[in-house]
């Protein structure tokens, strides 16, 4: 059956929208009982390209409503509304280790949805393309302003969301990969929360890992913001960050904050010295490393089994701000399930348990993004630590359950940071459409 001379109608709706946001793709003008295969195709800032592709049968009334109907097979199946997202994977060909990251958070993601004819599996190129349409993925949503934030020795950015404010605020720390990394605080933005993504291990000003006093001044410069509430103040961590997070929100005097929310980390740390302190501890405990089948490393096990010893781990039981916990069960980068576990019992001793909340996901690997980011079991990651190094680690996680949590987690996440962060307030504008 062919349908080249065939109008074929290809929808995707929003074509503009934030990455967090779900979009309909619609193909009609079909023939009842026609096979196609619907493909996306991203090019990425460092120039390697992703695709995904699902197989699909048109109903009785001519249409696939990627909604609405199953995926017979392809890069993931069954009834997937975002599936063309979240399984992109390198094309066929590419170097191994690869990981998607927004790093121009100004410019859009732009994926090319595409139709065919029949099912194809690969050589898209080359095949009968029937229609196509580009959609643009945002982390900006219209009038979020990007600052770059130089006083004080920070390296680090600040996203204000759009209008007059005054807006809650949030300090953004990624992991052991160093670097500024925005797209999570332009995306936290885009939702009401003035946030400031923070480099702390490779900061412009010393290149070195930095001590408590670079995080009170990237707090101070939020609580001193016109636009900001300097009584509303939250700190998100991932991995490394983590760390950080639970550290500055039990010990530091210089912050007071709102809430804390802790993605895959561990609260296992000498508690007294400075951070490269930490990075000394886990190079103590090195020969605890082991390597998968694939040469891939897996670090999980620096930390186990949980110490017993109180100058190595934060006292959790001092926390006073509320605390969210988001565990994934097959991180193979950080204990963090018995990270969590612990904690739990360290509060619930302490009597400050209510102030806990943990989602913990069964299959989910160490890198928990925002929705819809595609999942990556493992890739090449360079340590900050001197002299570096690069290895191919293994963050764990299966593609649906992982994909699944991270959709799951992200909208928990900001329900909990505006009950805290906005409490009897009433958030401004949050965008669903650009």
């Amino acid at each position: 059956m062919d349908m080249k001379q065939h109008c074929v109608k290809l929808s995707v709706q929003p074509s503009r929208g934030l990455v967090d946001e779900k979009f309909t793709v619609l193909v009609q003008n079909l023939l009842p009982g026609f096979q196609l295969t619907i493909h996306a195709l991203h090019q990425c800032e460092d120039g390697h390209s992703w695709e995904a592709f699902a197989h699909y049968t048109a109903n009785a009334t001519s249409i696939v409503n990627v909604s609405q109907d199953p995926s017979l097979g392809g890069t993931y199946s069954g009834v997937e509304p975002m599936g063309l997202l979240w399984s992109l994977r390198p094309v066929p060909g590419s170097k191994t280790g690869l990981r998607l990251r927004k790093m121009n958070v100004q410019t859009p993601m732009g994926v090319t949805i595409s139709v065919y004819q029949g099912h194809q599996k690969e050589g898209f190129l080359d095949q009968v393309l029937l229609a196509s349409v580009v959609v643009e993925r945002w982390y900006m949503a219209p009038g979020v302003r990007r600052v770059p934030i130089t006083e004080g020795r920070l390296t680090a950015t600040l996203f204000l969301p759009s209008g007059p404010g005054p807006f809650p605020g949030l300090l953004d720390l990624w992991g052991w990969g160093g670097k500024l990394v925005e797209y999570r605080a332009a995306l936290l933005a885009s939702h009401g929360i003035a946030s400031m993504a923070l480099d702390y291990l490779t900061p412009k000003e010393t290149g070195r890992m930095v001590d408590n006093d670079y995080f009170e001044t990237a707090y101070r410069v939020l609580e001193q913001h016109p636009q900001i509430l300097g009584s509303r103040i939250a700190m998100l961590g991932l991995s490394f960050g983590a760390g950080v997070t639970l550290r500055m929100a039990v010990y530091s005097k210089g912050l007071k904050l709102s809430c804390a929310v802790c993605i895959n980390g561990s609260h296992v740390q000498p508690i007294d010295g400075p951070l490269e302190q930490i990075m000394t501890y886990f190079n103590k405990n090195v020969e605890k490393t082991r390597f998968d089948e694939d040469n891939q490393l897996i670090c999980r096990d620096l930390m186990l089994p949980i110490p017993t010893d109180p100058s190595l781990k934060v006292d959790v039981g001092r926390l006073q701000c509320p605390l969210l916990l988001v565990v994934g069960e097959d991180d193979q980068n950080w204990p963090t399930y018995e990270s969590a576990m612990d904690m739990r019992e360290m509060m619930e001793r302490a009597g400050n348990s209510h102030l806990l909340t943990v989602l913990s996901y069964k299959n989910a690997g160490h890198l928990i993004q925002p929705p819809f980011t595609p999942f990556t079991r493992a890739s090449t990651f360079k340590s900050v630590t001197i002299p570096p190094f690069t290895m191919m680690a293994l963050w764990g996680g299966e593609l649906v359950a992982h994909s699944r949590t991270q959709e799951d987690a992200w909208r928990k996440t900001l329900v909990f940071l505006r009950e805290n962060l906005y409490g009897d307030m009433k958030p401004g504008a949050l965008f669903s459409n650009l």
